[in-house]
């Protein structure tokens, strides 16, 4: 059954502007929150290939059989070149009479006058009179023909092993990632959009693959085929490898130029991505909130601007990388006339054979062609360091504090839960709670109440210790929570919160979802206890239905029923909950109020309230307001007191009342029109 997290949402993000001055290492925003300085582009690789040292040995391999298929590539022109000279010798040696030497032969034609024609018949290894060694060509075509066919294999190989390296990489790196989220504390999502995030772990982590897949191997390869060719350049003519040699640097200045120019324009595009990513997931998921309000139109519009932003920031960066392959191609072509040229007059004058200036010529295209590539993988390789940048700042994000597991609770506690002096905030300068006390006896139901704002969800995420506190501590059985690690913790919680959150699967599976070994027996008797089996025998397939993501196949009351299904079914010592019954008609949420009250009855219970009718037999309420408990007592005991609760309560209620006597008022008032009618009618 898949898996679904949640996060808080943040407001929309501000849209990204791309300035002509941008820097990746100025502070940039995502959604609500500012996000750490970027990486220059060289720790960032580094980082990136950093990744691979785990496989050191496999990347040795691949860089091995690289090699071993560069060596066959560059050496093979040279012998193509040879196999050249043996035609060009064969023809122009059948050209001369037999039983002269060469240097005869060189003789005659200088005597002729045709010292051209001579520099080419020394320069030459000819026998006169005989013609092509079809032997030795059939020889060495065979050779050529055998070194590319290993070349090719072994580049098939490397392919084969590269590909599996960088898969365990990726492997890693995602579960790296996943296991980051986990130990993330809710903080870090408070002002992000999930629309980010999820880019973050989707698009970016596929971005980082693709570059290492392609890029890498591509620039390895390359890398060492500029090597090869130019030592063979050297090797064959040395005057003209330094004409082809030219090109380097200019190429390295327009890679150098271009390239950091686009690096930048390639954060941009991807932090562009996740903005627009985070409107969309807000659009799906608050689609039937967008149709309420009429505001379809205005989502499209903030669609079309994020939209626009993104295509801004992708068609600069695109174009800007763009042009490095052209420019460089541009050098290339250049560098290969001067050598086809000077190529041409050093045959003519004797300085080289045809078959060596064939091979150079060979030579200087593939020379061009890797410098090339690796100019095209520089967008590759730029667009994925760029994602790889916004990957390792969630990797570095602060992790929530490590687990401090010195003590143990039994299999169950008694719930027993008491707070002692409790400070905390969100933010340093705004304090939220301050020096709260409170005890929770076991079995007992507390339940919160107070306006908007004043900490009710708050004092119950401190319990389950999704933020830490600042000061103070929090007790269960008499054990200070921070000396038990959070899954401990939380073992010995059930909570329902106002969202019903629920998993592609079956009615069965999501019940279930408390507590994996719970029998099918045992699911019934919650969905029984919970009055969600009162729904799902109508239901053709029962408990095998399989309801859509999150739920949208059933009503709100039926998911919020299932949700506490799946809570009880844990059998916690503790259970929280947070406006369960909100989405629960008044029928419904009698009868689920009557099973609460007996499913509460060995645990002790924490329940928020707006809706204080759901909360008059509680133990004990606390009326907070401002992070602290201005009153605390029984529904009859802080009604008699008439303070802050007796305040919420006739506020809550007068609306009720008025409404009820404007009816009885509008029924007297049809009866006595009734009772007076006009004689005659």
């Amino acid at each position: 059954m898949a898996r679904k997290r949640s996060a808080a949402e943040a407001a929309p993000a501000e849209d990204l502007e791309l300035p002509d001055d941008y820097q990746p290492d100025n502070d940039d925003w995502t959604g609500s929150q500012p996000v750490k300085k970027a990486k220059h582009f060289w720790p960032s690789a580094k980082r990136l290939v950093g990744l691979l040292a785990p496989h050191k040995w496999q990347f040795a391999l691949v860089v091995l059989l690289v090699v071993g298929s560069v060596v066959l590539t560059v050496i093979a022109p040279k012998i193509l070149g040879q196999a050249m000279d043996v035609i060009f010798n064969g023809i122009l040696g059948k050209q001369l009479p037999e039983g002269i030497t060469r240097e005869q032969a060189v003789e005659a034609a200088r005597a002729a006058g045709n010292d051209q024609f001579a520099e080419v018949l020394a320069g030459a290894d000819i026998v006169p009179g005989e013609g092509i060694d079809f032997g030795l060509l059939g020889r060495l075509i065979l050779i050529v023909l055998g070194m590319y066919l290993v070349a090719s294999v072994l580049m098939w190989l490397q392919g084969f092993v590269l590909n599996r390296l960088v898969m365990n990489v990726v492997y890693r790196l995602r579960a790296d990632i996943e296991a980051k989220i986990n130990r993330l504390p809710l903080s870090y999502f408070d002002g992000r959009q999930r629309g980010d995030v999820l880019s973050r772990v989707t698009n970016d982590v596929d971005n980082i693959q693709q570059a290492l897949q392609q890029a890498l191997s591509q620039l390895v390869q390359s890398l060492l085929m500029v090597i090869g060719i130019a030592a063979m350049m050297f090797i064959v003519s040395w005057q003209l490898a330094l004409i082809a040699l030219i090109a380097l640097p200019l190429s390295g200045i327009i890679a150098g130029v271009v390239g950091v120019r686009a690096q930048k324009l390639f954060v941009a595009q991807w932090k562009h991505t996740g903005d627009l990513n985070g409107h969309i997931e807000e659009s799906f998921t608050g689609h039937e909130l967008v149709r309420i309000f009429n505001r379809d139109a205005d989502m499209l519009d903030e669609f079309d601007r994020r939209n626009e932003g993104l295509f801004g920031a992708a068609y600069r960066a695109q174009a800007l990388s763009g042009t490095i392959m052209p420019a460089m191609q541009f050098v290339q072509y250049l560098s290969y006339v001067l050598i086809a040229v000077v190529g041409a007059l050093r045959v003519t004058g004797g300085q080289m054979t045809l078959g060596d200036v064939t091979a150079f010529i060979q030579y200087s295209r593939e020379f061009s062609q890797p410098i090339a590539e690796m100019a095209g993988m520089a967008n590759m390789l730029q667009s994925g360091v760029a994602s790889a940048e916004r990957t390792f700042e969630l990797l570095d994000a602060d992790e929530q504090d490590a687990d401090t597991a010195s003590e143990r609770l039994p299999e169950r506690t008694s719930g027993h839960v008491q707070f002692e002096g409790v400070a905390f905030s969100y933010e340093p300068s705004q304090p939220l709670i301050e020096g709260l006390s409170l005890e929770a006896r076991p079995g007992h139901t507390v339940a919160i109440v107070g306006p908007t704002g004043a900490g009710k969800t708050t004092l119950v995420n401190l319990v389950m210790r999704f933020y830490e506190l600042n000061r103070g501590r929090i007790l269960l059985d008499g054990v200070d929570i921070t000396h038990l690690s959070r899954a401990e913790l939380r073992s010995q919680v059930g909570m329902v919160l106002q969202d019903a959150w629920l998993f592609e699967g079956t009615i069965r599976e999501n019940i279930r979802y408390g507590r994996l070994d719970a029998t099918d027996d045992e699911v019934v008797a919650a969905a029984e206890a919970t009055m969600v089996d009162r729904f799902v025998r109508q239901l053709p397939e029962g408990y095998d239905t399989v309801i859509s993501e999150n739920g949208s196949s059933l009503s709100a009351g039926e998911r919020q029923l299932l949700t506490i299904a799946r809570a009880f079914i844990a059998n916690p010592s503790l259970l929280i909950l947070d406006e369960a019954t909100s989405s629960v008609d008044t029928r419904t949420e009698v009868l689920v109020q009557q099973a609460m009250r007996a499913l509460r009855a060995d645990r002790t219970s924490f329940v928020i309230a707006h809706r204080l009718s759901t909360i008059r037999d509680a133990d004990t309420i606390l009326m907070m307001e401002r992070g602290s408990i201005v009153e605390q007592g029984s529904h009859e005991e802080l009604l008699a007191r008439r303070g802050a609760y007796y305040a919420l309560y006739q506020a809550q209620f007068a609306g009720e009342d008025a409404e009820e006597s404007a009816g009885l008022d509008a029924g007297v008032g049809s009866i006595a029109s009734a009772g007076h009618e006009e004689p005659g009618r």
